[in-house]
């Protein structure tokens, strides 16, 4: 790296000098990090993407000249020194190049700084600048060590995902950003035409049509880092523009895109994080995964598993539990190893975690060496407690919170046919037992930070229920596959031409039917999502037919892939790995916009820029736009 980067300005750089480089001659050039005035001497910081190197000035090797204008030096400037590298007298261990420093000789200032509206250096002690803050100032903030450290593990991960996928044959080619407009999902981000007046185009939310159509031009394998945009409200883990690691595949199922996603991902880890993942992955049906954890993004660093004790207790004494029977409420919730000893106060917090959760409160029982303490203690009793125990694994010293109500996934007990016809549209109470689950797991120190705990999720639902429109939406997008046991079912309601009634539609959101989608899923967070692709343009049809297209608007929005269809489409399925995420969790970071460059803040503004910004009225008619004020409620 430092022959490479080696130019008229410097001979290396300054993070790669170590003690093998003791009693070299070296030209530095970077920014002041840090500059310290003893007196009689002077010590700065010199800084460069490679890192920190000390600079050392003293009477007894620094000429008169070059000492006045060290002393003269400020944060951030600009320099260039030379000198050379000897050991430091006082090393420091947290840095790689702390054994050593550069006993400077000659200085010369490139450019001067400004005094800075925020820091580049920080104690660690002191506090990082408001957000919004260093966003106005990015191009600032990005000079943190910390924050270019994020940087080079992005770039490493991007060159090892092309890397991966080109040895296993997969041809990386760009898709286009201007398309036409997407009938599911997000907003689009819309670009009007200039030379088509009222027409637009739109920002791609993904390339899934794209990489279709490639799998029928024979490409059989193709990869991108794809930009993707979307219109959406924005969290900490969300942007309006992102990149994803996408693929395709032809001629394949899902075992062969598991291990084709298992390899890339295990590539990533051994050459930005050294670590050799266990493969293959765990796999966890949908169904499962939310009957077991109450979410489809569970984390699997941790045990506790929900338990469903609806049978046990609706013979207790206990007028919530019996109010369950001949209803399809449950019972359902965790058994906490060494629970008991959380104090009253920790134990109150938790009526607020189910809370967010969507629950109206949480029940919870000790189980002690003299019996049971708590909320329900005195219905646990004979032979309910009995079959409490049993069903829940409690020990003494155990803890176990309950919550009651309605639940999507029905007891994962029943076989699959009894689990059908059965199902509430509404949400259940699934998300209040993953909020315990996890805060739990982090009171109780159950999740061990060091652990990499990878699981594919399946068999997710092929359609959602849009209560407001009343008809079907697709739970993943309109072009995934069916799962082979429902596609009958599918054919059945969906025979003839027209477009289903809203009870025949309901009837498919009910049963469920389940599709040939697939998410991976790392330590609790969703990493990437595919599924197997519709090929046949007659399944294709009937697809759009439940979702409530008709044949009009099916030819106008779709009409190019069924046509291409029906020249001789492969059987293919891909995956998308969210790579900003990715990047985040690798990088140890809590934001996305701490692993991109230049980042929206919340509102999806680019506050160093100042976009998004008003246009010209001239350029507005060029477009073919006309702005109106919005009128105030």
């Amino acid at each position: 790296m430092s022959e490479a980067l080696s130019t008229r300005y410097r001979s290396t750089v300054a993070g790669s000098l170590r003690a093998s480089d003791v009693g070299t001659q070296a030209r530095l050039a970077g920014w002041v990090h840090r500059a310290r005035d003893l007196g009689g001497l002077v010590f700065f910081d010199l800084r460069d993407r490679a890192g920190l190197v000390q600079i050392s000035f003293d009477p007894a090797w620094t000429p008169s000249e070059v000492m006045a204008l060290a002393r003269d030096i400020a944060a951030e400037d600009v320099v260039q020194v030379e000198g050379r590298i000897e050991h430091r007298i006082k090393p420091n261990p947290e840095l790689p190049s702390g054994a050593i420093e550069m006993r400077g000789t000659g200085l010369r200032v490139i450019s001067r700084a400004e005094p800075l509206p925020i820091p580049v250096y920080r104690a660690p002690e002191e506090e990082l600048p408001a957000e919004d803050l260093r966003l106005r100032y990015r191009y600032l903030d990005l000079r943190r060590p910390e924050l270019q450290k994020s940087f080079v593990i992005r770039h490493r991960a991007a060159q090892s995902a092309r890397r991966y996928l080109s040895e296993q044959g997969f041809l990386e080619v760009e898709t286009p950003m201007l398309t036409r407009r997407t009938p599911e999902g997000a907003r689009d981000y819309l670009v009007p035409s200039r030379v088509h007046a009222g027409e637009f185009y739109a920002l791609p939310q993904s390339p899934q049509l794209y990489k279709q159509l490639l799998m029928v031009s024979g490409f059989d394998r193709y990869f991108q880092l794809a930009r993707c945009l979307r219109d959406e409200d924005l969290r900490s883990d969300r942007q309006p523009e992102f990149t994803q690691i996408d693929a395709e595949m032809s001629f394949v199922d899902e075992e062969d895109v598991y291990r084709a996603g298992e390899g890339l991902i295990s590539a990533i880890w051994r050459d930005v994080a050294e670590l050799e993942l266990a493969t293959p992955f765990p796999r966890l049906t949908y169904a499962d995964a939310m009957a077991r954890y109450g979410t489809d993004k569970p984390d699997l660093r941790f045990g506790l598993p929900v338990v469903d004790v609806t049978m046990e207790l609706q013979g207790a004494d206990f007028r919530l539990f019996q109010a369950t029977i001949g209803t399809t409420q449950r019972i359902r919730g965790l058994r906490v190893p060494n629970g008991a000893e959380l104090s009253r106060r920790e134990l109150d917090e938790l009526q607020e975690v189910a809370r967010r959760g969507g629950a109206g409160g949480v029940l919870w029982v000790k189980r002690t060496d003299d019996g049971f303490a708590g909320q329900f203690a005195k219905a646990l009793d004979g032979s309910v407690a009995e079959r409490f125990i049993g069903a829940s694994g409690m020990q003494p010293g155990d803890l176990f919170v309950a919550v009651v109500g309605h639940f999507r996934i029905p007891d994962p007990s029943l076989p699959v046919e009894g689990r059908r016809g059965d199902q509430p549209p509404a949400a259940g109470l699934e998300p209040a037992l993953d909020e315990l689950r996890r805060h739990l797991a982090r009171r109780m120190g159950m999740i061990d930070p060091t652990a990499h705990a990878w699981v594919w999720i399946t068999d997710f639902p092929l359609f959602d229920w849009d209560e407001a429109e009343g008809r079907l939406v697709s739970a993943h997008h309109p072009f995934t596959m069916p799962h082979p046991d429902d596609l009958e079912m599918l054919m059945e309601v969906t025979v003839g031409g027209e477009t289903l009634t809203e009870e025949a539609a309901r009837s498919l959101y009910l049963q469920p039917m389940r599709s040939r989608a697939y998410d991976a899923v790392y330590n609790g967070n969703e990493l990437a999502s595919g599924s197997v692709r519709i090929h046949d343009p007659e399944l294709q049809r009937r697809i759009f037919r439940a979702l409530g297209i008709g044949a009009e608007e099916v030819q106008l929005k779709f009409g190019f892939l069924l046509e291409a269809f029906r020249f001789g489409a492969p059987p293919h399925a891909g995956f998308a790995f969210g790579f900003d995420r990715l990047v985040m969790l690798l990088a140890g970071a809590t934001n996305l916009r701490d692993v991109i460059a230049f980042p929206k803040t919340t509102s999806a503004r680019a506050l160093f820029e100042g976009a998004p910004s008003t246009v010209a009225e001239k350029e507005l008619r060029d477009l073919h736009i006309q702005v109106r004020e919005s009128r105030k409620v």
